[in-house]
């Protein structure tokens, strides 16, 4: 098991994958933010309150959210994020670390693409959740856990009438799958020398269909 510096070091060199044109597509970010235990490293999850309209209602999954005009960067947007659905702030405890890669999603509101950007943060203080009222609960998740093949199950999922298995894990009766887990997928492969081939990508490894998509969303909207 490598120590919280080595995994610090791998995500400042990692070089993300940037899908092409996203400028032109809605931008949403989120934030992994990051402990060093004694018992390994843990990413913060948070599960969403339920609520009606919500597709998403329940389901576990990272702060942060859309883009707003206001935000000068999806970096931004993060922390503004981060810090309404947690009560974390930046300046007194977060360290940036680096990014993963891009990853190409829809919105359930719209038909415009849009892009997530997932930033990663190292939390080195106790801090005093005060969570929103989008927040049921916030978990300490261990990568260990999410390392460990034997925990990986595989679900159902029914998407525009077409059903598709799924890679999950199950952690205190929570489910962690879809475009959370296709982020855990790729920090837990950078940390641990890892691959999943059944990872959910959502075009992140597919750049020239990425660009195709894009190439789209600017004759029709543009």
């Amino acid at each position: 098991m490598q120590n919280f510096d080595t995994q610090t070091k791998l995500i400042e060199e990692f070089q993300p994958k940037k899908l092409p044109g996203r400028r032109y597509l809605i931008r949403a970010a989120v934030a992994l933010i990051l402990r060093p235990t004694a018992k390994g490293t843990q990413v913060l999850m948070m599960r969403r309150s339920e609520r009606e309209g919500d597709p998403w209602s329940g389901h576990m999954s990272f702060p942060g959210g859309k883009k707003d005009l206001e935000d000068s960067s999806t970096f931004i947007a993060a922390l503004r994020e981060t810090e309404e659905e947690t009560g974390i702030n930046k300046p007194q405890s977060l360290q940036y670390l680096g990014r993963l890669s891009d990853i190409l999603t829809r919105p359930h509101s719209g038909k415009r693409p849009m892009v997530i950007t997932p930033f990663v943060f190292a939390l080195h203080e106790e801090v005093e959740f005060e969570p929103n009222y989008e927040v049921a609960e916030l978990l300490w998740i261990p990568l260990d856990y999410l390392a460990n093949i034997a925990h990986r199950e595989k679900m159902q999922w029914k998407q525009s009438g077409v059903a598709m298995t799924l890679p999950c894990y199950f952690y205190r009766q929570q489910r962690i799958w879809g475009l959370s887990l296709t982020m855990l997928d790729e920090l837990v492969g950078l940390f641990y020398r890892q691959t999943f081939p059944d990872t959910h990508s959502r075009m992140q490894f597919r750049p020239r269909l990425a660009r195709g998509v894009v190439n789209r969303v600017m004759r029709r909207f543009l």
